[in-house]
């Protein structure tokens, strides 16, 4: 009777700690570069709560700033990465900067290079999910670009050529 009841009291235990784990949907885009370029790397996404943390990791960028973006195509066939269309833009807004009120949710902020050719950013943003929704990412195509982004020049803030791009794929 002793083992069965401790049994039950372990199962209840077990039980409740089950509930207390929480499970953070997660997904990535492996980047790749476009022909005549060398960038590629990782980039991370991780929902947690109503936010969605960016780990980027990219290496091959020339020295400087680089416009970051989601794009509305999870489509890099082509070899200058056109394929993966615009900007994400679910909520019709204006392209800017993702620190303001007023941008596209695929405007992400810039990476930086240095000398190395090596750019991370570690970034939490509200515009992005992996839910069920508008603002959903997975399928969503991640692109690099040449130069720095002005967050003004619409539509997509004169940053230049695509110099690598990769297609968020759910993770778990």
């Amino acid at each position: 009777m002793q083992n069965k009841m401790i049994a039950g009291v372990a199962a209840v235990l077990l039980a409740g700690c089950g509930g207390m784990m929480t499970h953070e949907p997660s997904a990535q885009a492996k980047l790749a570069p476009t022909q005549g370029n060398s960038s590629n790397g990782t980039v991370t996404f991780t929902q947690h709560g109503d936010k969605v943390i960016v780990d980027a990791d990219i290496v091959g960028l020339t020295p400087g700033l680089h416009g970051f973006h989601l794009h509305e195509k999870g489509d890099c066939s082509a070899a200058d990465a056109t394929s993966a269309g615009g900007h994400f833009n679910p909520t019709g807004k204006p392209h800017g900067d993702p620190n303001g009120s007023e941008h596209h949710a695929g405007d992400l902020p810039m990476l930086y290079a240095g000398a190395d050719g090596r750019a991370k950013l570690h970034v939490e943003l509200s515009s992005l999910s992996l839910q069920p929704g508008a603002q959903n990412i997975i399928g969503k195509a991640v692109i690099i670009h040449q130069k720095l982004d002005d967050f003004t020049t619409q539509p997509a803030g004169n940053s230049g050529a695509r110099v690598a791009c990769g297609v968020v794929a759910a993770g778990s």
